[in-house]
């Protein structure tokens, strides 16, 4: 497998899933808004530009929940994902699909107005209001996770997708002191080996 990567993007997701199962991968590294990646070779890989892309055999995939999921089920045997008759199974895909439904697309909107902009251009009005949704939508799985060490039982692609968000709106600054579950839930993540080295690539 190959993985298309660069730091502190959704790629790192993927490696963190790969080392998780200790599967073989050969890593592509860019770095974020690389010119490379808008260039036609690589547009072939990923018609967005963006990573993570991942090439197993003759399969090419290019969205990080779509790879988790993918691998999980090619790769996983058996591992990373509760039984379809558990009651956890529900959880699993709910949680999983929070990520970038619910989570990722207010830390698009605080990175792009506080990072990516140049200052005469960002809306504070845009940044207030995605972190007030920011802080309802962890508020969601802090509730959750009350009395639980992972999302869905055991830790699973669930947490890889959704702890890999609530790690990144730990670092931007996310009021987590009425959330009493979640600093744990982080610390157990970064405790991870496989964290520990997706986040060293």
């Amino acid at each position: 497998m190959k993985l298309y990567f660069a730091p502190n993007t959704r790629a790192v997701r993927i490696a963190w899933l790969l080392e998780e199962l200790g599967l073989d991968y050969e890593l592509e590294s860019y770095t974020l808004g690389d010119r490379k990646m808008r260039e036609p070779e690589f547009l072939a890989i990923n018609p967005n530009g963006r990573v993570p892309a991942l090439r197993d055999g003759e399969v090419l995939i290019h969205e990080s929940g779509a790879i988790v999921e993918y691998v999980i089920a090619r790769h996983g045997n058996g591992r990373l994902v509760p039984p379809v008759d558990s009651p956890e199974f529900a959880n699993y895909l709910q949680w999983l699909h929070y990520a970038e439904g619910m989570v990722m697309p207010q830390i698009n909107v605080i990175m792009v107005e506080t990072v990516f902009l140049p200052p005469e251009r960002r809306n504070e009005v845009n940044v207030k209001r995605a972190t007030k949704l920011l802080n309802q939508m962890l508020a969601a799985v802090d509730a959750h996770m009350a009395g639980r060490d992972y999302l869905a039982g055991e830790f699973s692609g669930a947490d890889i997708m959704l702890g890999h968000a609530v790690s990144v709106s730990e670092r931007l600054g996310a009021d987590f002191s009425d959330k009493p579950n979640l600093p744990p839930y982080v610390a157990r993540l970064k405790a991870r080996p496989a964290f520990q080295k997706a986040q060293t690539l």
